[in-house]
Formats: structure tokens, C-alpha cells, sequence
């Protein structure tokens, strides 16, 4: 009898297992592959295919402040690859110490790839053109194209690398810079338990993060942060409320008032919340998104178990060594403060 009780229990315990998997791939949430020809796929852009040298270079571009006119702010200034890929304040601080004139904040850079649309309003379509913007803005990085191209023209360590990259006749452009800095990022995509778990690991997660996925897909969260990224398209906001930080900055979304859902991957890291970075606590976002998405006020035992499901979404992230960049020359242009 008692081995017949043990064998009951083990099965309930696959049978729940098998359909909590289940319900999660129904609800469209789908993890990162464990396939690394799988994930190529995904990742991979045809027209300028991944290879090592293309992500070293890009790796030295994303790092390097002299492609800002101030020449003190890089990519990662904003998108801190050492903690969440984001900077962690509200509205980005740039040129002249500037903060973002929308008070908009900055969305992480990893797994971005994954995004349907990049940058809040989703004006650019992957992040290869996402990586134009910031550089050009002057609340951000202030510079220009021919900037850009003097800044790695100047250094002929740059232009071998180009050159090693791309072939001998490459002409290093601002748009053949900035396609090396988002091949880049299609690299920073971190893998976490909650993957481990829908591929198959029925241990990666304990028993209160997947009460805590339950609750996620039952009370209506995967209706929007779904597919890989858990997020990444753009979606209506305000649905059943108005967010209570509505008014602070000025954006209102693309033209039809649509917003990207971010991703919810490595949220734990990703403080301050909503696009304008106005709430600091996991849980009370929870709490004010499913008030103005769902309609729903959520009891503190369901945030709660949202917030312990999140967890599961911390990533491995890559490992990250800081590049060596090319020496200046004297003919790089010299960094202007104004």
C-alpha cells in the first residue's frame, strides 16, 4: 500500500508538473532554447550574419565614449551591462548632464533582440536601427554621423577590424558602426531557471515560483508579456485605468497611443518600472499594472507569488570582459562639452 501511495503522489506530482508546462506554451510563453543552433535562428540577423570578429568590434563600439561629441558617454552609459542593461534611474542622464527632456526611461539591452519593436513608441523595427537614436539624440550622446565615422576612421586599429570583420573593401559608415553595435547585442541574451524549467527541468523551479507562474498566467499577465522576451510588442495602455504617473514627462506612445510591453526578464534588476520610471517596488508595479491593464486589484498573496514567479527570470548573463579600445590619434576629434 505504501508503495502504491508513494507511486500516486510521484505521479500527480509529474501530471502537475507536465500541465503547468503546458498551460504556460498555451498562454504563448515560450523560453529561450537550449539549442545553440536553435537560438542562432532567433538571434541571427541574415543580412549581416553573426561571427566572432563582428561581436569583438561591436563589443569595442558599444564601450567606447568618443563616439559621443562629449566623448564621456558610451552605449553602456545607459545600458549598464554590469548590473540589469539599463541605468537605473528614472529619466536617462546625457549630454551636459541632461535628463531626458520626456522623462522617459531606459529599457534594458538584454535579450532585446527579442523585441518585436525597439524603444518605447516602437519607431524602430530591431536593434541594429534602434542603435541610430541615441547616439544622434543631443539629450543623449549628441552626436552626429560624420562624428561617428571621423571618431573610427581616425584610428587605423578600428578600420583592420572593419576590415577583418567585413573584408578588405568595407566602408566604415555610421550605419556600418552602428549594425556592429546591435549584432552586439543580439549577444547579451541570458537564459534563466524559468527557461530551464519549460525546457524541461521540472526542478529548476521551486515550488513558490511556479505557484507564482500559475498565478501569472491565471490572473492575465501573459496576455501581454508572452513570447520569448515575456513582452517586446506593443500593446494599448491605460485599458481599465489610468496609470497614476501619467502625467509626469510627456509621452503618450506611437500615434495610435500603442506602448511596448517591456520585457519582464531579469525585472528584479531593472528598477525604476513603467516609462517614465516612477515606481521603485516590484510589487507595487505588479499591483498598478494589473489595476490599469486587467482591472483587476490583485490580494497581497497574488503579487506576492507574481513577485516570487519574477525571480525565476534572473538570468545568466553573459560574461562580460571590459575591451581595450584603439588609441586616438591626431586626427580623432576632440571631445566638445557644449
Amino acid at each position: 500500500m505504501k508503495k502504491i501511495l508513494t507511486l500516486a503522489v510521484a505521479t500527480t506530482s509529474i501530471l502537475s508538473a507536465s500541465s503547468l508546462m503546458d498551460d504556460a506554451k498555451n498562454a504563448g510563453l515560450t523560453p529561450i532554447p537550449t539549442s545553440s543552433l536553435e537560438l542562432m535562428k532567433l538571434v541571427d540577423n541574415p543580412k549581416n550574419p553573426i561571427t566572432d570578429a563582428k561581436v569583438e568590434l561591436g563589443k569595442k563600439l558599444y564601450f567606447d565614449p568618443r563616439l559621443s561629441k562629449s566623448g564621456i558617454i558610451s552605449c553602456n552609459t545607459c545600458h549598464n551591462l554590469g548590473e540589469g542593461g539599463d541605468d537605473g534611474v528614472e529619466a536617462s542622464i546625457g549630454h551636459k548632464w541632461t535628463a531626458n527632456p520626456h522623462h522617459v526611461n531606459a529599457p534594458t539591452v538584454y535579450n532585446a533582440v527579442f523585441f518585436e519593436a525597439q524603444f518605447w513608441d516602437g519607431r524602430a523595427k530591431d536593434v541594429e536601427e534602434q542603435a541610430q537614436g541615441p547616439i544622434q539624440a543631443h539629450p543623449e550622446m549628441a552626436a552626429t554621423k560624420p562624428h561617428v565615422e571621423n571618431v573610427v576612421n581616425s584610428m587605423p586599429q578600428y578600420v583592420a577590424e572593419f576590415k577583418k570583420a567585413y573584408g578588405k573593401d568595407v566602408k566604415v559608415s555610421f550605419e556600418k558602426v552602428t549594425d556592429t553595435i546591435g549584432l552586439y547585442e543580439r549577444t547579451l541574451v541570458t537564459p534563466s531557471a524559468y527557461d530551464d524549467y519549460l525546457n524541461g527541468d521540472e526542478n529548476a523551479m521551486s515550488p513558490a515560483q511556479k505557484d507564482g507562474l500559475k498565478t501569472f498566467i491565471q490572473v492575465g499577465c501573459a496576455t501581454c508579456h508572452t513570447g520569448v522576451a515575456l513582452g517586446g510588442a506593443m500593446n494599448a495602455f491605460n485599458i481599465t485605468g489610468t496609470y497614476k504617473y501619467q502625467n509626469v514627462g510627456d509621452f503618450k506612445g506611437d500615434a495610435n497611443g500603442m506602448v511596448k510591453v517591456p520585457t519582464l526578464r531579469n525585472v528584479t534588476q531593472t528598477a525604476p518600472y513603467f516609462h517614465n520610471g516612477k515606481i521603485w517596488n516590484l510589487k507595487d508595479a505588479i499591483k498598478e499594472m494589473a489595476r490599469i491593464q486587467l482591472g483587476a486589484k490583485l490580494s497581497d498573496k497574488e503579487v506576492n507569488s507574481i513577485n516570487e514567479f519574477m525571480k525565476a527570470l534572473e538570468g545568466r548573463k553573459p560574461t562580460v570582459t571590459y575591451p581595450m579600445l584603439p588609441a586616438s590619434t591626431a586626427t580623432t576629434p576632440k571631445p566638445d562639452m557644449n
